[in-house]
């Protein structure tokens, strides 16, 4: 089994800055794909960012050039570095990790519990 857990949210004023992290464990072979979404209250789950392993880093639209998504393969941990944010990054986020438990090539997503992240003056 995987477990991933996120730490990092909280009250932010607008213009101001978080750092969200997401450190997995249990039976980890390998990550394809390491990614951050967020849940904003009558809305549906989007991407926000994610890393591909070998392969190119995407952004939402809507936090490009303000969000930055980094990870540490060694410690099995991930970090989405928010600045400049706005009300509207409001929201319950996510970490979601493309993880192969057992060593054969098999990948599952495994999703951490959520954060609350609140941009409010």
């Amino acid at each position: 089994q995987v477990q991933v857990v996120e730490s990092g949210g909280g009250l932010v004023q607008p213009g101001g800055s978080l750092r969200l992290s997401c450190v997995a464990s249990g039976s980890i072979f390998g990550i394809n794909v390491m990614g951050w979404y967020r849940q904003a209250p009558g809305k549906q789950r989007e991407l926000v960012a994610r890393i591909i392993s070998g392969g190119p880093t995407n952004y939402a639209d809507s936090v490009k050039g303000r969000f930055a998504i980094s990870g540490d393969s060694a410690k099995i941990t991930v970090y989405l570095q928010m600045n400049s944010l706005k009300p509207e990054d409001t929201a319950v986020y996510y970490c979601k990790l493309d993880v192969d438990s057992t060593g054969w090539g098999y990948v599952n997503p495994y999703w951490g519990q959520g954060t609350q992240v609140t941009v409010s003056s």
